[in-house]
């Protein structure tokens, strides 16, 4: 498998194409950022529990984990405008029912539409961005991609928080649709169609429900562990429709083994339909690239810590801090100002010391960002303080995010960066729904650990009114804790679920730090790729070629 030759005429259309390709991205990130935002106020006002805060993220990045690389192959085969504008549509859709919803069965709903709808826009415009542009440009075109989406991202979180503390959350959700209006025109009007006019034809139904089922499954196991048990079944039980779970065994470990021997099934049944010559959902030989298999483990890695840590800090600085949504917004602006800077100086530093390089600095600037932040928590800190810390992270996520991205599509051939795009987005979305599910259930269980610890040693509360609070203040994943003294009628109960929250955050932003070093060092094995000045100057490094 060798890299393709540069487009010998580029269309004219391209830069104009260009901002609406960004802003389409974009809008899935905006989306992202603004939910974390209101996802407090979403708790209280629609009696969340904390497993259906974590799905409100989790099933969002699932759907988008487990159709992106369909996706990208529909884009490849029938036009990646007119996926771009089918997922654009739907993803509106998905923002209007989210505004509507009155409770936690309607809101997942809304938001696994919302996935639908980004799963087609992420691939369409990633494998656009690839296909349009290449040699000096592409790298540019890759930078005015991530700056747009730093820039978005910047607007989202003081916008949503704005939207949610002077008016209500649902503007939160509908703040999208003038958005969603703009990229729907602009795509009409200025971008080019693109396909693969040799994508084989046929669909590959069974690997998509693989897939799908053994996604869904370790996801599952992972966020409801804490409420069904992870071995044996807690007094919770699950239940569907009229049926209920009645065993001994919990559903958890049951849900691990079905996803587990759902992926497995899932690689060999691919394997053997490559061998065979058969239609694919996913072409697996794209990691005997060098670049593709490391950036794509580095991506998910990093993915997994990022989404974690942003999951964990709203809920401490409205729950612990007592921040607004707005005021959790402008912390939050630190981290999309220093992404949107720094995206933009990228590509100068890129030529410099190459795109690897640009990575490992930026993954290594965010993961002393994410242990500062960690060892800074406390109730006595200053938002300032906070802003600084995500300030330098933004710098480190606009420095890698882009070129991340480009490393991993460098050597795969244009024809292919429709599935490419796909399999890697699905990387960094599983690592997004992972690291809610994991980095998420280590805050909530070490809240519940560090709570119970606290009300032991209360004057006044017996056990049973103990072990109350601890599980109203679980469930609602720590949204409860300022009104904590009024609700339970006993004075500094809220006081210690604050230093409670202060323990279970640190816990979690720290093991998030150590979980970008991981992904640091998986950017050692990655190879050299060409930077834009080298491309100019007839370097070519190709997977064989690339082996420092």
């Amino acid at each position: 498998m060798t890299a393709a030759a540069p487009v010998a005429s580029p269309d004219p259309r391209r830069w104009k194409a260009m901002p609406i390709v960004a802003l389409a991205v974009s809008i899935v990130i905006m989306d992202a950022t603004v939910v974390n935002v209101v996802l407090p106020v979403l708790i209280r006002k629609l009696s969340l529990t904390s497993a259906d805060a974590e799905w409100v993220n989790s099933i969002y990045a699932l759907v988008f984990a487990a159709l992106l690389i369909t996706t990208g192959r529909v884009g490849d085969r029938f036009g990646r405008r007119r996926l771009l504008v089918v997922g654009i549509v739907v993803f509106g859709a998905g923002s209007i029912l989210a505004a509507l919803a009155t409770g936690a069965p309607a809101l997942l709903a809304a938001r696994l539409v919302q996935g639908l709808g980004g799963a087609a826009i992420l691939p369409a415009t990633l494998s656009t961005v690839n296909a349009l542009f290449s040699g000096r440009e592409r790298g540019i075109a890759f930078a005015i991609w991530g700056s747009t989406i730093g820039g978005m991202a910047a607007v989202g979180p003081v916008v949503g928080g704005w939207l949610t503390t002077a008016f209500s959350w649902q503007w939160a959700f509908l703040i999208n649709i003038p958005v969603v209006i703009v990229v729907l025109v602009g795509a009409l009007i200025w971008v080019p169609e693109t396909k693969d006019d040799h994508a084989t034809r046929g669909a590959d139904v069974l690997g998509v429900v693989l897939s799908v089922v053994g996604l869904s499954a370790i996801v599952f196991g992972l966020i409801e562990g804490q409420r069904f048990g992870w071995w044996t079944s807690s007094a919770n039980r699950l239940t569907l429709g009229s049926m209920s779970w009645q065993w001994t065994i919990s559903p958890v470990p049951i849900a691990f083994l079905i996803g587990v021997v759902g992926i497995l099934l899932f690689v060999i049944y691919e394997r053997s339909r490559i061998k065979a010559g058969r239609p694919t959902l996913a072409d697996l030989r794209l990691f005997a690239i060098r670049s593709f298999r490391y950036g794509s483990i580095a991506a998910l890695v990093v993915a997994l810590g990022e989404f974690g840590m942003l999951f964990a800090l709203p809920l401490f600085l409205q729950g612990s801090l007592g921040y607004t949504a707005l005021n959790t917004g402008l912390v939050i602006l630190a981290l999309a100002i220093g992404t949107f800077l720094s995206s933009g100086v990228t590509p100068q530093l890129t030529n410099r010391i190459g795109a690897r390089g640009v990575v490992r600095v930026g993954l290594l600037l965010e993961a002393l960002a994410i242990l500062g932040l960690g060892l800074s928590v406390g109730l006595g800190v200053n938002g300032w303080t906070i802003a600084g810390w995500l300030f330098l992270y933004g710098i480190g996520v606009g420095m890698a995010t882009a070129q991340l991205t480009g490393v991993i599509l460098a050597e795969v051939p244009v024809n292919q960066s429709g599935q490419a795009s796909g399999l890697q987005s699905t990387v960094r979305q599983l690592g997004s729904a992972l690291g809610v599910a994991l980095l998420g259930t280590l805050l909530i269980t070490t809240l519940a650990t560090a709570l119970a610890s606290g009300l032991a040693a209360h004057p006044t509360m017996n056990a049973a009114q103990q072990a109350n609070v601890v599980s109203v203040v679980q469930n609602s994943a720590g949204a409860v804790i300022p009104q904590l003294d009024h609700l339970t009628g006993q004075s500094g109960v809220q006081a210690i679920a604050q230093t409670a929250m202060v323990t279970a955050t640190r816990a979690t932003v720290l093991t998030a730090a150590g979980v970008i070093l991981l992904g640091l060092l998986a950017t050692l094995a990655l190879p050299r790729v060409d930077t834009p000045r080298q491309r100019d100057a007839g370097v070519e490094i190709g997977p064989e070629a690339s082996t420092t």
